[in-house]
This record gives structure tokens, C-alpha cells and sequence, in this order.
């Protein structure tokens, strides 16, 4: 019988190697060995509110406003592009190939409607702002009430 050397770290490692695989799938990041052309990424994003509008932020570095699309309908906001991947050159060794490419889709539901019309985006320095208005009808207004 041969004894072989307990290595405690070998066994963590295994554990956040699983871990990492888990929580890649869960928040789109391509797990070790497919593919990132596959498209399994998702751009994050902030949705900020105040009493007239949304302020919706995406993190979009890398990218061009002509490589993303915007729509809107009721109370959906759509955003939707694919971030091209560098060409990988085979007399270079890569260590880590972390940075997310492909396909994307993100919808967005708001609380409440929007006036789709008056929707506006600029894309700044890799970040995408998409202002949405209040629609009239559920913006909040003062009403004087007399009193008799």
C-alpha cells in the first residue's frame, strides 16, 4: 500500500474552482472551457429613479454605439448588442482570458410606463445612460382639495 502526502489546499481549490464554475453560469460569465463566443454574458447595470424619469446605466466597455440596440414598449426597456472578440494570436500564450464576448440581451422591466418617445441614450467612456420619462398619467401630482 503506497501512502500519498493530504495536500488540505488541494481540496479548497477544487471547491473554488466549482464554485467560480457555479456562480460564472449564474451571472453570465462563460464557464472554464466554452466558449465565450457562445454569448453567455450579461453587461451590468444600475436603474436609478426619480420623480419624472429612470436613469438606466450600462457598463458596456469595449463597444460602439453602433453595436448596441435599444427599444423600448410599455414599461420594457430592451437593450441588446454583441461585443466582438479580439482576435486571439496563436504565437501568444494566454494566462487568463476573462473578458466576456458576444451576444447580450438585457430587458428591464420599470415600475411604470414610460413616454417612449422622449427616450434618450448617449454612450460615454464604455457606459451606456438611457433616460426614460415618466409617463404623464402616473406621474405624481398636488391636488388642492378645499375643504367645506
Amino acid at each position: 500500500m503506497q501512502l500519498e502526502k493530504w495536500e488540505p489546499f488541494r481540496e479548497l481549490a477544487t471547491l473554488q474552482d466549482e464554485m467560480n464554475r457555479l456562480f460564472g453560469q449564474i451571472f453570465g460569465r462563460a464557464p472554464a472551457g466554452r466558449a465565450v463566443s457562445e454569448g453567455i454574458w450579461a453587461p451590468l447595470v444600475d436603474v436609478e429613479e426619480t420623480k419624472d424619469q429612470f436613469v438606466v446605466k450600462v457598463e458596456l466597455p469595449g463597444m460602439t454605439k453602433d453595436d448596441i440596440k435599444i427599444s423600448v414598449m410599455g414599461n420594457e426597456l430592451a437593450i441588446s448588442g454583441e461585443r466582438k472578440q479580439e482576435e486571439i494570436a496563436e504565437e501568444k500564450t494566454y494566462h487568463r482570458i476573462e473578458r466576456s464576448y458576444g451576444r447580450f440581451r438585457r430587458s428591464l422591466s420599470l415600475p411604470t410606463d414610460i413616454e417612449s418617445s422622449k427616450v434618450t441614450a448617449r454612450y460615454v467612456d464604455g457606459v451606456l445612460e438611457v433616460v426614460l420619462p415618466k409617463s404623464e398619467q402616473v406621474k405624481p401630482r398636488e391636488v388642492s382639495i378645499s375643504v367645506k
